[in-house]
């Protein structure tokens, strides 16, 4: 079985959640949710994620689909 650390981490006073996969140089990029950031390498593979304003996300999911460069 792989097994992979993930970061997590949460600020409460920006109201922002930041996920990470990977530890790796990358840049933010949109998403076509605006409250979804994704994080990329050079070469597109997601590194992880960025919520903002995560305590108007309380009555439905919130759902996003990353994209992911071959």
């Amino acid at each position: 079985m792989e097994r992979k650390d993930i970061k997590v981490w949460y600020d409460q006073e920006g109201d922002y959640l930041e996920v990470m996969f990977e530890n790796k140089v990358g840049y933010f990029r949109a998403t076509d949710n605006d409250l979804v950031m994704e994080k990329v390498d050079e070469k597109g593979h997601i590194l992880g994620f960025s919520v903002q304003q995560v305590s108007t996300v309380k009555k439905t999911p919130l759902e996003v689909t990353l994209a992911q460069s071959l």
